[in-house]
C-alpha cells in the first residue's frame, strides 16, 4: 500500500468537480467500452474479444468444438476482466439463430430457446467460430488492423476486426449507455451488398435508390413489416425512427365451417412463453371477446394456434384486434448510434453507416496489400541470393570449406546482403538439384509478377475499390440470396389502411337494463327487466328511467349544458350495489342536470331545444361525442338551459310546441333548420314564461297525448296550426295542466 510522504501529494478538490470528473469517466468508459458498437465491425468489445480467443484457440469453423467454459476463461483472464455470466452470456447470444439473423458462433448443446429459457452452464455447453465470423477475422494476421495492449500488458488485442463481412447492419445492434443507447435492426446481407455495391459507383447515390436496395429490416424471426416507405425512408435519412412489425399468421379450415388462427412467426425479441402468458391473462380479464382459447403446439417451429369465438367472427378483424392489444404486433425503434473511427459516438444515417464500413475495407485492402508487398520483397531478397548461389555454385561451395568467415567472404565476392548470405549458408545439399533450381527460378517469378500488380494496387484507387467490388461480391454468393441462411425471412408489405374493427367485435354481446336513479346513479343489470318494481336504491332516492339495451350500444345521455355525452354501455357498473354516478363516466357540471338518455341508433333525426323556446333539427350521428367532455351541440344564451329533445319520426310533417303560459303551436317540420351545432331559430314566442313540451307528428294522424285515462288523439287541429315564432292559443279542453304531452 502507498504512503503519503508530503503534504505536497495531497490535492483539494471541490466535491462537485471531483464527482463530475469521476462520473465522465465512467460514462465514457460505458459508452466505448460496453455498449455502443462500432461502426466498422459491428461489435462491442466483448463480442470482439470472444470472436478474437476463439480465432487464437483454432475454434474454426472447419475444427471441432471445445466448451464454451474454456473461452469464457481465456476471454476474461487474458482480454476482458468481468464476470464469466456476463461473457458467457454474450457469447450465447452470438449463437442463438433467434436472435442473430447471421449467428457467429456455432454452439452444441441447449443455448436456450425462443421461450426464454436459459442456456446450459457453460461446462455443459460447446461452441466454435461460424463461416461469418471467420469472415469479421479474415486478415487479422496480416497488420489489417492496429493491436493494444490487454489490460494487464501480457497480451495484445485488437482494436477493430478487419471484417470483410458487413456485421453492424447485417446483425444489428442493441444497447443501454450512459445518456444515450443504441437499437439497430437487423438487415439481409444480400441487399446490403447490393447496396455496398452501389455506393461503391455512386457515392453521391441517393437515399431513395438505396431504399429501393435496403427496403427495410430483415428480422432472424421473421414477420411481417408494415410500414410505410416514407416512414422507412425518414428513419434512415435521420438514422432514428421506427418501424412496425407483425406476426405471421395463416387461416386453417376446419370441419362444419370452422377454423383456427395459426401463427408461424411471431415479432423480433419477443418471447413466446411470455407472450401467451399475456394474451391468456387477457382472455381471463374478457378483453377478448372474439377470441376462445390459444394454445402453444410449437415443436422446432413455431406453432400458435388461436380457436376464434364462433366460426362467424371474420379472422381479419380478430388479427386485427389482437394487434392492437398484443405483442403479435410492435414497433421496432430504430436508433444508428454508433462509435466512429475517431471512437466517438454519434448517430449516423444508412449512407454513412454504409459508407463507413467501405472506408474500413478500403483501409483494410492497403494494409494488406503493403504487408504483402512486405513479406514478397523479404521472399525476392532471398530467392535472389539463391539464385545467384546456383550461377556460381562451385566457388560458393570452395568459399564455404575454404574460409572461416564464410558470410563475410560471400556477401564481398557476390555482392549479397546479410539475409541472403544466411540464407545461402543455411541451405542444405539437398537443396542444390535442378529441380530445386527451376521452382526457385518460378517463384522468383510468379513473386515479382505479384509484386507488381501490388505496386499498381497501391497506386491506382479505381483497382482498390474495383477489389473491394469483388470481395463484397463473394460476400454475396457465399451468405447470400441463394443460400438457406441469406434468404431473406421478414416479408414487406403494404401499411395497413385501418382496418375498422366494430365495436361488436370488440365487446361481447349481452342483453342489459340501464337503471338510473333520480339523484344521478347509473348501473346496468344483467337481462332485460320487464319488472323495475324489486330494484333498491339511496335513501331518498328512485327509479327515473330504465332503458332495455346491449353491451355493444351506446348511451347517449343529453346535459341542461347543451352537451351530450357518450358513454359505452360495456363501461357501466354491474347491478351489484348502488351502480357510480353518471357524473364520474362523464365529465358533467355539479350545476348540470341530465334531460334526456337514449341508446345511439344512428340513423335518426332529433328535434332540439332550449327552454327559451330556440331550436333546430340534427342528425343522431353529429352527437357524438369522442371525449369524456362531451360535444357542445345547443348553444344556450344566458341564463337559459337544454330543455328537451324528439325524435323525428318517419312520416312526421309537423311540430307541436307548448309553453308554461299554456299555449300551443303546430307548424311545419320544414320551417326549421337542420344544423350540426347551434342556438337554432325561434320556435315558439313566449312573453312570459318558457317552453314546455314538444313533439312531431304526421298532421293527417292528428295530435296525440296522455290523459290519466289514456291515450286521447285530437285530429281537428286546424285552429292551432301556425307560422314558427308565434304565441299559438290555449290547448284543447282537458289537455293536461302540466302542458307535457306525456
Amino acid at each position: 500500500m502507498n504512503q503519503i510522504n508530503s503534504a505536497e501529494e495531497i490535492r483539494e478538490t471541490p466535491l462537485f468537480e471531483a464527482l463530475s470528473e469521476r462520473y465522465l469517466s465512467y460514462a465514457l468508459s460505458t459508452i466505448m467500452s460496453r455498449s455502443l458498437p462500432d461502426v466498422r465491425d459491428g461489435l462491442k468489445p466483448v463480442h470482439r474479444r470472444l470472436l478474437f480467443a476463439m480465432r487464437q484457440l483454432k475454434l474454426d469453423p472447419e475444427t471441432g468444438f471445445k466448451k464454451c467454459a474454456r473461452v469464457v476463461g481465456d476471454v476474461i483472464g487474458k482480454y476482458h476482466p468481468h464476470g464469466d455470466a456476463s461473457v458467457y452470456d454474450a457469447l450465447v447470444r452470438l449463437a442463438q439463430e433467434f436472435a442473430q439473423r447471421y449467428p457467429l458462433v456455432d454452439g452444441q448443446g441447449n443455448f436456450g430457446n425462443i421461450d426464454g429459457d436459459n442456456a446450459a452452464a457453460m461446462r455443459y455447453t460447446e461452441s466454435r467460430m461460424t463461416a461469418v465470423a471467420k469472415a469479421l477475422l479474415e486478415g487479422i494476421e496480416e497488420n489489417a488492423v492496429d493491436f493494444r495492449e490487454t489490460y494487464d500488458g501480457e497480451e495484445e488485442e485488437p482494436l477493430v476486426l478487419p471484417a470483410r463481412f458487413p456485421n453492424l447492419l447485417a446483425n444489428g445492434a442493441t444497447g443501454i449507455a450512459v445518456g444515450m443507447a443504441t437499437n439497430i435492426p437487423p438487415h439481409n446481407v444480400n441487399e446490403l451488398c447490393d447496396a455496398l455495391s452501389h455506393l461503391v459507383k455512386f457515392p453521391n447515390v441517393r437515399f431513395e435508390k438505396l431504399i429501393d436496395l435496403i427496403p427495410g429490416p430483415d428480422f432472424p424471426t421473421g414477420g411481417i413489416l408494415v410500414e410505410t416507405r416514407e416512414n422507412i425512408l425518414e428513419a434512415y435519412k435521420t438514422g432514428r425512427g421506427g418501424v412496425r412489425l407483425r406476426a405471421r399468421w395463416e387461416e386453417e379450415k376446419l370441419a362444419h365451417g370452422q377454423y383456427q388462427i395459426v401463427v408461424t412467426e411471431i415479432p423480433y425479441q419477443i418471447q413466446k412463453s411470455r407472450l401467451i402468458e399475456k394474451i391468456a391473462d387477457l382472455l381471463n380479464a374478457r378483453k377478448l371477446p372474439m377470441l376462445n382459447d390459444i394454445r402453444d403446439e410449437s415443436a422446432e417451429d413455431i406453432r400458435i394456434v388461436l380457436e376464434p369465438k364462433n366460426r362467424t367472427v371474420d379472422p381479419e378483424f380478430l388479427m386485427e384486434h389482437l394487434f392492437r392489444q398484443t405483442d403479435f404486433e410492435i414497433r421496432f425503434g430504430l436508433n444508428m448510434n454508433v462509435l466512429d473511427i475517431y471512437n466517438t459516438p454519434r448517430v449516423m444515417d444508412l449512407r454513412e453507416v454504409l459508407q463507413a464500413f467501405l472506408d474500413h475495407r478500403h483501409d483494410v485492402l492497403i494494409r494488406q496489400t503493403k504487408h504483402r508487398l512486405e513479406k514478397i520483397k523479404n521472399r525476392l531478397e532471398v530467392l535472389g541470393g539463391l539464385l545467384a548461389a546456383y550461377l556460381n555454385l562451385d566457388e560458393v561451395i570452395s568459399i564455404i570449406r575454404e574460409y572461416d568467415d564464410a558470410k563475410k567472404r560471400l556477401i564481398i565476392s557476390f555482392k549479397l546482403t546479410e539475409i541472403q548470405a544466411d540464407a545461402i549458408l543455411n541451405m542444405r545439399l539437398r537443396q542444390l538439384r535442378k529441380l530445386e533450381q527451376v521452382q526457385i527460378k518460378n517463384e522468383n517469378k510468379e513473386l515479382t509478377v505479384e509484386k507488381k500488380s501490388l505496386d499498381e494496387l497501391l497506386k491506382n484507387e479505381k483497382k482498390r475499390w474495383k477489389t473491394i467490388t469483388y470481395e463484397i461480391a463473394n460476400i454475396k454468393k457465399q451468405f447470400g440470396q441463394k443460400t438457406d441462411l441469406g434468404k431473406r425471412r421478414t416479408s414487406i408489405e403494404d401499411a395497413p389502411t385501418g382496418i375498422v374493427v366494430p365495436l361488436e367485435a370488440m365487446i361481447e354481446k349481452e342483453p342489459v337494463t340501464l337503471i338510473y336513479s333520480e339523484k344521478g346513479w347509473v348501473r346496468s343489470i344483467k337481462g332485460h327487466l320487464n319488472d323495475t318494481s324489486g330494484l333498491k336504491f339511496k335513501d331518498g332516492d328512485r327509479l327515473q328511467f330504465a332503458i332495455k339495451a346491449e353491451t355493444i350500444d351506446k348511451l347517449i345521455v343529453f346535459a341542461t349544458n347543451g352537451r351530450f355525452y357518450t358513454i359505452g354501455v360495456d363501461r357501466l357498473p354491474g347491478g351489484r350495489g348502488n351502480g357510480e354516478p353518471i357524473r364520474l363516466l362523464a365529465d358533467l357540471p355539479n350545476d348540470s342536470d341530465i334531460v334526456e338518455a337514449f341508446i345511439f341508433k344512428g340513423d335518426r333525426k332529433i328535434l332540439v331545444a332550449s327552454d327559451g323556446g330556440r331550436g333546430f333539427i340534427i342528425d343522431e350521428s353529429d352527437v357524438i361525442g369522442q371525449t369524456k367532455n362531451g360535444k357542445q351541440v345547443l348553444n344556450l344564451r344566458p341564463n337559459q338551459e337544454a330543455h328537451g329533445l324528439c325524435f323525428i319520426d318517419e312520416g312526421h310533417t309537423h311540430v307541436a310546441v307548448i309553453g308554461t303560459q299554456r299555449k300551443l303551436l303546430i307548424f311545419p317540420l320544414e320551417d326549421l333548420p337542420e344544423m350540426s351545432r347551434g342556438s337554432g331559430v325561434i320556435l315558439q314566442k313566449y312573453s312570459q314564461g318558457q317552453l314546455s313540451a314538444m313533439k312531431t307528428l304526421n298532421i293527417k294522424e292528428g295530435l296525440s297525448w296522455i290523459t290519466a285515462a289514456g291515450i286521447r288523439t285530437e285530429k281537428n287541429i286546424q285552429k292551432w296550426i301556425g307560422k314558427r315564432a308565434q304565441a299559438g292559443q290555449l290547448p284543447f279542453k282537458g289537455f293536461p295542466k302540466s302542458c307535457r304531452f306525456n
